[in-house]
C-alpha cells in the first residue's frame, strides 16, 4: 500500500508519526505521508515537528516516509499562495482538502486547488469534467478516498477523472489506526467505485508513479 494522505497529532490524528509510521509497516504499506490540516496560522509549526519526527523512520522501519500538509478550507481566492508557501517551508507533498459532500467546503476549492498545481486533490466531490480535465493537464492526481463519507462520491470521482483522462489515486485519509488498510481492503475499495481489473492496476501504477515523483522531489532537494 501507498498512502499518502494521512494525520498524526499534529492536527486531528490520534498518533503520534513513529506510531502511525509503525502500525502502517506492519500491515505492509510501502509508503506513507503525513499530511496534516494545515492553513496559514499552523503550516509553519506543522511541517517544522514533522520534518523531526521522520529522521530515522525510513533508514530503520523499511518503508518510504514523507512530510508535507492537507490545506484544508483556505479560501479559494488564498489557495496558490498556501501552496507555495507550504512547498517554501519545505513541504514534501501538497494534499488539498477537496470538495467533500459531507462538509461544507467552499465551491471552487477543487478549481483552484488544480490550477495552482497542488499533488494530491483530496476528495474532491462532485468534481467537474471541466476541472478533470485540468487536473490531467495541470498532473493533479484526484483521489479515491477510503475514508467513510468521503467516499461517498468515488465512483463520481472515478468516472469523471477516467473520462477526462486525470489521473486518480487511492488514499485512506487515516485519522486512526483503524483507518489504515491492507492490500485486500484497498482492493475492495477500487472494485466498489466501480473499476475492472485494468482500472484497478492503473490505480495502482498511478501510485507508484507518484512515489516516483516525491523520490525524486527529495533527492532534487538534498542536493540544494
Amino acid at each position: 500500500m501507498i498512502d499518502l494522505h494521512t494525520h498524526t497529532f499534529f492536527s486531528d490524528g490520534e498518533l503520534i508519526p513513529s506510531e502511525l509510521a509503525q502500525r502502517a509497516k506492519e500491515i505492509g504499506y510501502k509508503a506513507i505521508a503525513f499530511t496534516d490540516h494545515a492553513d496559514f496560522s499552523n503550516m509553519e509549526f506543522i511541517l517544522s515537528n514533522l520534518s523531526k519526527a521522520v529522521k530515522g523512520l525510513e533508514k530503520y522501519l523499511g518503508l518510504f516516509v514523507f512530510y508535507g500538509v492537507e490545506i484544508t478550507h483556505v479560501p479559494p481566492e488564498l489557495m496558490k499562495e498556501a501552496i507555495d508557501k507550504s512547498r517554501n517551508l519545505g513541504a514534501q507533498i501538497v494534499v488539498v482538502h477537496g470538495e467533500s459532500p459531507v462538509e461544507p467546503v467552499r465551491e471552487k476549492t477543487n478549481l483552484s486547488a488544480i490550477e495552482a498545481k497542488c499533488d494530491i486533490l483530496a476528495h474532491p466531490g462532485f468534481i467537474t469534467d471541466e476541472e478533470a480535465s485540468l487536473a490531467r493537464e495541470n498532473d493533479v492526481f484526484l483521489e479515491i478516498s477510503a475514508r467513510g463519507g468521503h467516499s461517498l462520491t468515488n465512483g463520481h470521482v472515478f468516472k469523471t477523472a477516467k473520462q477526462n483522462g486525470a489521473k486518480y489515486i487511492l488514499d485512506t485519509d487515516t485519522h486512526s489506526p483503524e483507518n489504515l488498510v491492507t492490500d485486500e481492503f484497498a482492493y475492495k475499495v477500487l472494485k466498489g467505485c466501480g473499476m475492472d481489473e485494468n482500472d484497478v492496476k492503473q490505480a495502482l501504477l498511478n501510485a507508484e508513479e507518484m512515489l516516483e515523483r516525491l523520490l525524486k522531489r527529495r533527492h532534487d532537494a538534498e542536493k540544494i
